[in-house]
């Protein structure tokens, strides 16, 4: 964090807003703080592109929310300012290249299922054990063996395992 607080200071920014949360949250009080903040002609300066969305459609929208309060913004590492054409110019391109590649890699992973499921394979951990693995546990559970070790002994999830005992009445 302080490399990025220390290039947003070195850029003159008068206030500086940080969260330090995971990139799953949709939540996030420094971002909230820092759009509260905001006034028409600011400008938002961040470290690096990534910081300011969690998605290439997140940041996309960010930045559109800001240029639509009359906010600039500026991301240092990529060197791209919205307030210049060639800076929107070059934020289109980054996010059209991103778009593609999440696409490749969409296309990639499904040509690869495709060819699992030619060869017989089936992706996904199996919803209920078989018959046999059932009463194996059964006896295990009876001998008061932690279901930690009934997980590892069978090769299932303790999801799987619950699922598959509660499926099946004894």
């Amino acid at each position: 964090m302080d490399l990025q607080t220390d290039a947003l200071a070195r850029a003159g920014c008068a206030e500086t807003f940080t969260d330090v949360v995971s990139g799953s949250k949709s939540s996030r009080e420094g971002l909230d703080k820092l759009l509260k903040y905001i006034r028409r002609g600011d400008t938002v300066v961040v470290w690096k592109l990534d910081r300011l969305g969690r998605s290439l459609k997140n940041l996309i929208e960010m930045i559109q929310v800001l240029t639509d309060s009359g906010v600039g913004f500026k991301s240092l590492q990529e060197n791209i300012e919205t307030t210049t054409a060639s800076g929107k110019l070059f934020l289109h391109i980054f996010g059209a290249l991103a778009e593609f590649e999440k696409e490749l890699i969409k296309e990639r992973t499904l040509a690869g299922l495709k060819a699992a499921a030619e060869r017989g394979r089936k992706g996904g951990r199996p919803k209920l054990m078989d018959q046999n693995k059932i009463l194996q546990a059964r006896a295990l559970r009876q001998s008061e063996i932690p279901i930690g070790e009934i997980c590892k002994t069978l090769g299932v999830s303790r999801g799987t395992l619950y699922r598959s005992l509660n499926a099946i009445s004894p």
